[in-house]
């Protein structure tokens, strides 16, 4: 009975690897984000819950001096194997997909589109019934990201404030399904230096950008669950319109010079970006079954 506890925490544990591993390489990718897969995983209100906790009661526990009851709180395995996969992904992946985006970019763009677009058909299935109210909140959702994929990349100042706001505003947007926080921090002029900040070791600015990050997680994921628990439905809604608007950055057609969008004439590369469309859905339909397996394990 032991032994049999012990190999279905592996599996559960292996499985939570799996998700990381798909969650980070979604953030890798400026338009895809990795809360689209914690999504259709079935996990996203867990990670919510994780977060807070983690965020909110562990802290004020330690603060008090209780820090056994601090530690148990703590989803480690839930967590661990979670973020142990997002960090191998990247490691292992980002030179690679920066390789393919520069080379075969229409085919990498039509994997993605494919997932994100079957992802929407599996995140509405999760309310039951639709009503006007529910329409109206898809609706606004898809037209506010519809526009905020659509925003010409501006430069900001390099100040430590900037730098702050820039990583509270992108770690809000990688755990929202449907919005980049890479891209995020591209339209704030803030990839490239952060991206030279890691690469340079400049761990002043590096510290700017994750103590932002750690202030958006926490109101943010707390803001959310609140969502989720107590207008469930809408909140559903509105993420499904996030994830229809976010179809404009991930469409991998588009005119180099401007990256407007245009629509494709027949060639052998549609037929394979077709393909790899239906590919990015077999994807998503095998991670939502990962989810379903885990939460019923």
């Amino acid at each position: 009975m032991e032994g049999s506890m012990k190999n279905l925490n592996i599996v559960k544990y292996l499985r939570q690897f799996a998700i990381g591993l798909s969650m980070g390489a979604a953030d890798l990718v400026p338009g895809v984000s990795g809360g689209t897969v914690a999504f259709i995983s079935g996990i996203y209100e867990d990670l919510l819950g994780s977060i807070a906790t983690v965020t909110s009661e562990v802290p004020q526990l330690a603060l008090k001096g209780k820090i056994k009851e601090a530690w148990e709180k703590i989803p480690f395995g839930f967590l661990v194997p979670l973020a142990f996969g997002m960090a191998t992904s990247i490691l292992l992946l980002s030179h690679t997909l920066e390789m393919l985006l520069e080379k075969q970019p229409v085919l990498i763009w039509s994997f993605f589109f494919g997932l994100v677009l079957s992802s929407i058909f599996i995140v509405r299935k999760t309310v039951k019934k639709w009503n006007a109210k529910l329409y109206l909140s898809m609706v606004i959702g898809a037209i506010a990201t519809y526009i905020v994929v659509g925003m010409v990349p501006v430069m900001t100042p390099a100040t430590p404030l900037a730098f702050f706001l820039s990583g509270m505003v992108a770690i809000c947007a990688m755990i929202l399904p449907g919005i980049s926080g890479s891209f995020l921090l591209v339209i704030m002029g803030k990839y490239e230096q952060v991206l030279a900040a890691v690469n340079d070791r400049d761990f002043l600015t590096v510290i700017y950008v994750g103590f932002g990050a750690i202030f958006g997680l926490v109101l943010f994921s707390r803001l959310l669950k609140f969502l989720l628990k107590n207008y469930h439905n809408v909140t559903i809604a509105a993420l499904v319109g996030v994830l229809i608007g976010s179809l404009r950055k991930v469409w991998p057609w588009k005119i180099a010079a401007t990256q407007q969008n245009l629509i494709p004439e027949f060639s052998i590369e549609l037929l394979a970006a077709i393909f790899l469309m239906v590919l990015g859905a077999i994807v998503v339909t095998g991670i939502t079954k990962l989810g379903s397996r885990a939460r019923q394990s």
